[in-house]
């Protein structure tokens, strides 16, 4: 078998017929470019929706819980067999603080599966402007830390926070507190604690997360100023959160530190099981319709090829005539469908690319998100090589089943009917 030749046939075969072999590569580069265009799109909107909670969520929440005794003391005073059945049960009264907060801290910042550990002190306060009183929390971090693992400083919309680092008497307020008591950059407000302690704090941010069940009541300040509207000491610390380097550990990690330190661990997958099923919801939905679409596109592709080869009939008469072999045959028309293959598919995917990028650039404008510029698109390189690898093994079917059967036809028969 002469390869050289036979690639030869098929380059003139592809050439002479050009509008059929055109026809055929745009099946192709408009299938593939389609599934690059959509699933980037939607996998990049996908990857936006869950942005917005997992880059504020910490893989996993330490805080002391306030609940119940699990054994009542009246259950240390009896023998198991007795039932005691114990009405209107009232919570331990216990601080909201964790109790050896600092080393615990300490100890976990050196754990080599932890990203990083940061303390906050949240609490409840009043905002207060003249007249205006508002009930909010207020949550006492080390913004800068904040800002390396859970991304704040993108919702920051004026301001910044390193004024906040920077000024133990300064205060970054919801967008929806601003709005409501009319605040701005360099503005004053005085927060009274549950406690009845004051301060006056200068406004040096505005914070948006988008969600307005957040931005309505939700403030930040240094740790040391939320210790000081508590009343506290250094030492006084609500709750520590973690970012870890595999958040699939984050379950197992979360009853480890229950056990070893008495205190309750929330992990990111329970707190957050609602919104999880969403995203499996919309994944499904996402990757369903994506091989849907690659389905219909190989269809499409397999019948275009299909009747590129049986328009070839006469040529393949000719061919066997000559003496070429059933195999010669099979290999040129399935070389034929290769080489439209990787045209139309590299094509595809530039066409793909080019349409996304645009997309990419397209405003995209909403109050809800005001970070968020413009349309998320999602570049993965996966998806560029699932679709040159689709657009080969499709074509290269397409190419081989009918050729296989047009190898075995008599040139006679064909020839007869002309």
């Amino acid at each position: 078998m002469n390869y050289s030749i036979l690639l030869y046939i098929a380059r003139t075969h592809i050439f002479t017929r050009a509008k059929q072999s055109a026809i055929a590569g745009l099946g192709v580069t408009f299938g593939i470019a389609t599934f690059i265009i959509l699933v980037s799109f939607m996998t990049g909107l996908n990857g936006l929706l869950d942005g917005l909670i997992l880059d504020r969520t910490p893989h996993i929440h330490l805080f002391n819980e306030i609940v119940p005794s699990e054994r009542q003391p009246i259950d240390l005073s009896t023998d198991e067999d007795n039932w005691n059945i114990i009405r209107s049960v009232k919570p331990k009264q216990k601080q909201s603080r964790i109790h050896n907060a600092l080393p615990i801290l300490k100890i976990l910042e050196q754990d080599e599966t932890v990203l990083g550990a940061t303390a906050q002190v949240a609490t409840q306060a009043f905002y207060t402007a003249g007249s205006i009183n508002l009930n909010g929390m207020v949550s006492g971090v080390n913004i800068l830390e904040e800002s390396r693992l859970f991304n704040i400083g993108n919702y920051i919309i004026e301001g910044n926070i390193y004024d906040l680092h920077n000024n133990d008497n300064a205060i970054i307020v919801g967008a929806g507190v601003s709005k409501k008591m009319s605040l701005e950059l360099g503005d004053k407000i005085q927060l009274v604690s549950p406690k009845g302690n004051r301060v006056i704090l200068k406004v040096v941010g505005i914070y948006q997360s988008g969600l307005a069940e957040i931005d309505n009541i939700q403030s930040y300040v240094n740790l040391k100023t939320a210790q000081r509207i508590m009343g506290e000491g250094n030492n006084y610390i609500t709750d520590i959160n973690l970012k870890l380097h595999d958040i699939n550990k984050a379950f197992a990690m979360s009853k480890d530190l229950e056990r070893m330190y008495n205190i309750t661990a929330i992990d990111i997958g329970t707190a957050n099981a609602q919104f999880d099923t969403g995203t499996a919801i919309r994944n499904i939905i996402t990757y369903a319709v994506s091989i849907t679409l690659l389905i219909v596109a190989g269809f499409g592709i397999y019948n275009i090829l299909n009747m590129f080869i049986y328009e070839k009939m006469n040529d393949i008469a000719i061919l066997k005539a000559t003496g070429f072999s059933g195999n010669d045959v099979m290999f040129i028309f399935v070389s034929q469908a290769l080489i439209i293959g990787l045209i139309g598919g590299g094509l595809g995917l530039l066409v793909g690319y080019l349409l996304s990028v645009l997309i990419d650039n397209l405003p995209f404008v909403t109050d809800a998100l005001p970070t968020i510029k413009t349309y998320p698109v999602n570049f993965s390189p996966t998806y560029y090589i699932i679709g040159i690898v689709f657009a080969m093994v499709s074509t290269f079917l397409a190419g081989f089943l009918p050729a296989k059967k047009a190898k075995n036809i008599d040139p006679v028969e064909i020839l007869r009917g002309q």
